[in-house]
């Protein structure tokens, strides 16, 4: 009787649950919202010189004042600028897939903050700048549009495997969301490695509410396969967290173990290691946020805005196979 009742209650939460979902997806469905993406890599081009201080007034950030027409006329012309604006030519020829995955980001933000203001999309090429893919502010959203060509392109030659792997378009809009969850979150001291894996699992619980339609590998830049040694793995990952007394300690080195890009994850054990993707800490972190919004009356400004401790506190995070 008791399994009977205990299941009647999970069946119960779970319709509730799918009912808030869709009530939030047909609210969103109705948010007008009509991106058009500006394609600054293809007007700054060869074709374009004459016409280059009509460029300038348009888009007068993108060109500094301490340098004159001559060194952008000398760009315009460089090999690799014209390689690289081939590329983005020839792999971004539509760009329809990416423009609707921001629409429906910016019908999020626009749910969630009723103050959001559509900012300017603009695509521009980088010299292959992975580290800065995406820049956004309140008016405008910057896309290093030549980093996002797909892991294999030619131009990533020597970047090492887990870069390269989430330089791919599906990424685009991940990126977006990512930048936007950083300028939302208020966590100023991040000194222990709680501290950074709640950071991380506020950016990745930010990214469930906006960018749905992503899965949950994407979110985090796993492959399926990684995503699932993490799910598998994960209450063997806390025990060692625990066992060796890491939530609270402030030893630098493990950012670079547990939360920062990395082809594994470093637990300094040969069974483990091989096998483990990188940024594990990052996946723990999201966990916990994500138990921490189930067991607590909390929107996702109050998550945002909260203390790692506290989150962590009365997350009630206790994973289990």
């Amino acid at each position: 009787m008791m399994n009977k009742l205990v299941v009647l209650f999970f069946i119960s939460l779970l319709v509730v649950s799918c009912k808030d979902d869709n009530k939030v997806l047909d609210a969103v469905a109705e948010i007008p919202m009509k991106v058009e993406v500006e394609r600054f890599d293809q007007l700054f081009t060869k074709e374009n010189q004459k016409d280059l201080q009509k460029i300038k007034k348009a888009y007068p950030f993108m060109f500094s004042n301490r340098f004159t027409d001559e060194f952008y006329i000398e760009k315009i012309n460089d090999s690799l600028q014209v390689e690289l604006q081939k590329e983005t030519k020839t792999v971004f020829s539509d760009f329809s897939e990416e423009i609707k995955d921001i629409e429906l980001l910016f019908k999020h933000l626009k749910y969630y903050n009723n103050n959001f203001k559509k900012p300017r999309v603009i695509t521009a090429t980088s010299d292959v700048d992975y580290r800065n893919k995406v820049i956004v502010t309140d008016t405008i959203v910057l896309i290093s549009i030549d980093t996002y060509l797909g892991a294999k392109h030619k131009f990533y030659e020597g970047l090492q495997d887990f870069i390269k792997a989430n330089m791919k378009s599906s990424q685009l809009v991940v990126d977006m969301a990512e930048e936007y969850a950083k300028q939302q979150i208020f966590q100023p001291k991040r000194k222990s490695l709680l501290d950074e894996m709640v950071y991380y699992g506020k950016i990745l619980y930010f990214k469930d509410q906006m960018i749905p339609f992503k899965t949950d590998a994407e979110k985090i830049g796993y492959t399926e396969a990684q995503y699932d040694w993490a799910k598998v793995n994960e209450e063997n990952v806390w025990r060692y967290f625990i066992e060796r007394e890491l939530l609270y300690s402030t030893n630098s080195k493990l950012p670079n173990q547990f939360i920062n890009p990395a082809p594994f994850s470093k637990f300094y054990l040969e069974e483990i290691d091989a096998d483990s993707p990188g940024r594990i800490g990052r996946f723990i972190g999201w966990q916990i946020v994500k138990a921490y919004a189930e067991n607590n009356d909390v929107n996702l400004e109050k998550i945002l805005q909260t203390d790692a401790e506290t989150i962590f506190n009365a997350s009630k995070y206790k994973p289990q196979l």
